[in-house]
This record gives C-alpha cells, structure tokens and sequence, in this order.
C-alpha cells in the first residue's frame, strides 16, 4: 500500500476524468426521444383518441 500513498493523485485524476465523461454522455442523451419510443406507437394512438 506504499504505492498508494505516492500516487494518491493519480487515482483521483481518473475517477475525475471517469465522472467529466458520464456527464458529457448523459447531457448528450435525448430523454424525450426515448421516453416517445418507449411509448410506442400503440400508445401514441390511445392518446390521440383521449384528446378528441
């Protein structure tokens, strides 16, 4: 466990660059887009009729 006390900085450098880069994939996902697919296109129809 020497080793971990010399290169401390190293770790924290990665799990920081592991966490910047699952916030920039998650702000690229469309959460409306699949939230519309996960509907599918029956529901679509229902909610079309409930609205007339």
């Amino acid at each position: 466990m020497e080793w971990l006390k010399d290169y401390w900085w190293l770790i924290l450098l990665f799990l920081l660059g592991v966490f910047l880069n699952v916030i920039r994939d998650l702000n690229n996902i469309s959460y409306k887009h699949y939230l519309d697919k996960k509907k599918g296109p029956q529901q679509d129809k229902a909610d079309k009729k409930q609205d007339n």
